[in-house]
């Protein structure tokens, strides 16, 4: 018996099959890019995303027995939307978090509807990457597609339409789209009549590892799969990679180094805080029916290195091609853990939390002629780490501790990485022996529903760490120096206008 994860992400969608002991045997992936705009819109085309979905199922299918994969679930970026129309046609392309072209219709739309009251139902404050405004802009500036829309869906629900299913919706994912009630974990009237959408224009909302349906017979054939094969929820990307990371009690939080940089934790409870309120934390429903989460980002995350590789590591690039080592890794064999005298505020997108700030620039503070381009990187990558340490601080005002990081994405195959981000953040980092965890958490979704097998148990089978990871002492003092430094950076950097 074997299950399939997908997760579809903003950069490229992976699939990734495990036997029921949750040995990973098979994996495919396939990149598709994002069109970004000088207006603020980021977006992809979803037809290109739901054809190399399918593309990656057909070739992980290939390499396990005939009809041995019984079940399949999805694990998805948040907030992008797709417009379906009545032919079943695709009518837009989606906007992903990082989009902002709503920013425009926000202020406006919560003078009508209580700010406060938006934040008890949905667990999250006002942002331009949320469904709910994008919806907002798409109703006013494509209004002719508005009305020939039949049904919005986010990826998890596109793929499943796509496959000829009715689709559903994890609690998880539509928790990001700020127009569900995450405690009575239905969407919320009042929000859809104040926007305009039905009900019945998206998908059901389900608790994470309930059963969609089953894959029909020419839609399998297409996929090399079995006309049997199960669909059960996913959830958001960030949900199913902390449920893969082995995330499954209070006290410890996926770290997910990618596109986004991200903190996921587990909640015993939804936290409605003044604390989480003020800083954008949002609190919304775990992988795990039971739990919840809160979720701390920056959008600049894991591209400020792909950034500076593309911008200064051409040599990096090039040995890479003849050497066959990855050029991220040959940048950092060029750096040490050692602290950089530099100080970057690492806003090279709209940040994420805890400002929400869609208008101030990242910066680089202490450049002299003598710094060397090593300097600059270990600065961009403390950067990110500062920024997530801040939002841990907050986390753990609020009541919400974080004791453990299992870390989780593109960077954590690096010892030198996983060192600087424990020195920076004061916090241990588990290693762990998951390849892709989204899809991982996925597929323990998918198990889970066909064996009965409650999903902590999976998760606490399943999941191995391969090291773990202590800040260095000698180090401590220094980043909590700096930490000091970096939380004043901001606000200066704010007040200059570019």
């Amino acid at each position: 018996m074997n299950y399939l994860g997908i997760d579809i992400g903003s950069s490229g969608c992976k699939a990734l099959v495990v036997d029921k002991d949750g040995r990973q045997i098979a994996m495919a992936r396939r990149e598709y890019n994002i069109a970004f705009s000088d207006n603020g819109s980021a977006t992809l085309d979803s037809d290109e995303v739901i054809r190399n979905c399918f593309e990656i199922i057909k070739e992980c299918s290939k390499y396990v027995e005939p009809d041995s994969i019984k079940g399949m679930s999805i694990s998805s970026q948040g907030e992008a939307f797709t417009a379906v129309g009545y032919n079943n046609e695709t009518l837009s392309r989606a906007m992903v978090s990082s989009d902002i072209s709503s920013a425009a219709f926000i202020n406006d739309w919560i003078k009508y509807f209580d700010e406060e009251k938006l934040y008890q139902i949905t667990g999250h404050t006002a942002h331009p990457m949320f469904t709910l405004f994008k919806l907002l802009w798409f109703k006013n500036i494509e209004s002719d597609l508005w009305k020939r829309t039949k049904y919005f869906f986010c990826f998890e629900d596109l793929l499943q339409f796509r496959m000829g299913l009715k689709p559903a919706i994890s609690w998880s994912l539509a928790g990001r789209t700020m127009m569900f009630d995450i405690r009575r974990h239905e969407w919320n009237q009042s929000i859809l009549d104040k926007i305009g959408v039905p009900a019945e224009k998206l998908a059901t909302p389900l608790p994470a590892g309930n059963l969609v349906g089953r894959i029909g017979r020419k839609i399998a054939n297409q996929l090399g799969l079995s006309n049997d094969v199960f669909v059960v929820t996913g959830g958001h990307d960030q949900t199913c990679s902390a449920l893969g990371a082995g995330v499954i009690e209070e006290g410890a939080a996926m770290l997910a180094t990618g596109t986004v940089e991200c903190i996921c934790p587990a909640l015993k409870k939804p936290v409605f805080s003044k604390v989480l309120k003020e800083n954008n934390l949002c609190t919304y429903n775990y992988s795990i029916e039971e739990l919840y989460t809160t979720v701390a980002f920056s959008l600049t995350g894991g591209n400020i290195f792909k950034w500076f590789r593309d911008q200064f590591g051409y040599k990096e690039m090039e040995e890479s091609k003849i050497i066959g080592k990855d050029a991220y890794d040959l940048l950092l064999n060029n750096t040490d853990s050692k602290p950089s005298n530099l100080l970057a505020l690492p806003y090279f997108t709209p940040s994420g939390t805890p400002y929400f700030d869609t208008q101030t620039k990242g910066a680089i503070i202490g450049l002299q002629l003598s710094t060397q381009r090593k300097e600059i990187l270990k600065a961009l990558l403390e950067g990110v780490s500062f920024e997530m340490r801040l939002n841990l601080d907050i986390l753990e005002g609020a009541g919400c501790a974080v004791e453990e990081l299992r870390w989780v994405g593109g960077g954590s195959k690096s010892a030198l990485l996983a060192q600087i981000k424990s020195n920076v953040m004061n916090k241990k980092i588990t290693l762990l022996n998951i390849k892709e965890a989204g899809c991982f958490g996925a597929a323990m979704l998918a198990c889970s529903f066909d064996t009965g097998e409650p999903i902590r148990n999976l998760a606490s089978k399943w999941v191995k760490q391969s090291a773990v990871v202590y800040p260095q002492s000698d180090y401590e003092k220094w980043y909590n120096y700096r930490f000091e430094s970096y939380k004043k950076l901001y606000k200066n950097v704010k007040e200059i206008i570019l």
